[in-house]
């Protein structure tokens, strides 16, 4: 039976379903509101038609039906992320963010569970807000050079939120600390440079860039520049860092540049 393609379906530019390749980067979902007596969901799925360039029978993560909890849940996320990037994911505990948030530690409790659970949720919800501002908008572009610049930029815009990349920051925090927080990231920063090798492959499909160019090699390059900025910028204080990261992509860009 045929699926409803996600994002990364079209990312890749494959046909939905292949047996050579997995979508690892997609929201997940739910099914569709069916009525009264269906299921509760927080994803509408849509088909026919086009919408932001893309086809509407991909999965969308706008909000149909949101109920209270959800809506407090979703509330708590969001400045349990803004925490996070500032003062770590390590430093979230249920207590504090429950004065952060206006809530009851039992209230905040009954939410998450265990500050595990409280930090793997913050995880989820970062990633899910990274999507939808930086690789989501990202595959509006054309294939090739456009789409990996509109990558770039929207991450350095991601990036320049206050406390910078939770990605960046809570890999170096749990890089050598073992168990289900480590291996999350472990998951999500794997996505993300297979997300970014696959951007460079359909600039490859497209003719733009060297047939011989490895996308694994140009991933941790692109992610090296993110990374490079990052600190150059926020430990180092340097407020040149991002037009050398820009000038940095241009070098990399030219040398995967396909011959005219």
């Amino acid at each position: 039976m045929p699926t409803t393609p996600t994002i990364c379906d079209y990312l890749r530019g494959y046909p939905c379903g292949a047996t050579h390749f997995v979508a690892s980067w997609r929201v997940d979902t739910k099914p569709h509101l069916a009525g009264a007596s269906g299921p509760r969901t927080g994803v509408r799925c849509v088909a026919g038609g086009t919408r932001n360039g893309l086809p509407q029978t991909v999965r969308s993560c706008f909000s149909c039906w949101v109920s209270k909890g959800e809506a407090t849940r979703r509330a708590v996320l969001e400045q349990a992320v803004v925490v996070a990037r500032q003062q770590g994911v390590g430093g979230l505990t249920i207590g504090a963010l429950a004065e952060q948030a206006g809530l009851s530690k039992s209230g905040l409790f009954a939410h998450f569970r265990s500050k595990e659970a409280l930090q793997l949720a913050v995880l989820d919800h970062n990633r899910t807000e990274f999507e939808n501002a930086v690789a989501r908008p990202a595959l509006r572009a054309p294939r090739g050079e456009a789409r990996v610049r509109e990558l770039f930029d929207r991450w350095l815009e991601w990036e320049a939120r206050p406390g910078g990349c939770l990605f960046i920051s809570a890999a170096t925090e749990y890089d050598d600390q073992p168990g289900a927080v480590r291996d999350r990231l472990v998951r999500d920063l794997r996505d993300l440079f297979d997300m970014i090798a696959t951007v460079f492959r359909t600039g490859i499909a497209e003719g733009q860039f060297r047939p011989d160019a490895d996308p694994e090699q140009f991933a941790q390059d692109f992610y090296g520049l993110i990374l490079s900025c990052h600190h150059s910028q926020r430990l180092l204080g340097d407020a040149r860092g991002e037009a050398r990261a820009r000038r940095a992509l241009d070098v990399l860009l030219d040398h995967a540049r396909a011959e005219a």
